[in-house]
């Protein structure tokens, strides 16, 4: 899989803003894809020294892994998969050619799979679906650093 890295200027950070696509064309890729996001992140630290928490690693290769084996199951042909830095949160977003949006069940213990969106949901400042003119447009957020205190950031339940 080759990441095409991006820098653009001031983008609502100090300093420059860090973003990586990636085209991903089967399933022997998503495993790839996870690769390369904890590779992302690993690289904010080492080279830009933006704060990555253990959660933050986990909750952004669990949101990759979620997003693309949908975008693979349910629509066809390739995905993009895009990994941006903004206002302290990785954004990672991913097109595919379904205009189909997906169906996001509500909570049921007694279901067994398809909690995917569900738990992406549970662990990201934000998540959003958009329409675009060819396929949709799949966006979470993920929160880079934990509380000082050490409490994981992100979706709270209220």
């Amino acid at each position: 899989m080759n990441l095409a890295r991006h820098h653009h200027g001031q983008h609502h950070v100090p300093g420059p803003s860090v973003a990586v696509s990636a085209v991903v064309d089967g399933a022997a890729q998503i495993g790839e894809s996870r690769d390369a996001a904890r590779r992302f992140l690993e690289s904010l630290q080492a080279v830009h020294g933006f704060p990555v928490s253990r959660r933050a690693m986990g909750a952004v290769e669990l949101v990759v892994s979620e997003l693309v084996t949908n975008a693979h199951k349910y629509a066809p042909g390739p995905c993009l998969l895009t990994l941006e830095v903004s206002e302290g949160a990785v954004a990672v977003t991913v097109w595919d050619s379904s205009t189909a949006l997906p169906l996001i069940l509500p909570p049921d213990p007694g279901r067994v799979g398809q909690h995917g969106l569900e738990i992406v949901m549970a662990v990201c400042r934000s998540f959003e679906m958009h329409r675009e003119p060819v396929g949709k447009r799949i966006r979470a957020a993920v929160v880079l650093a934990d509380d000082p205190g050490g409490d994981p950031a992100g979706h709270q339940p209220m």
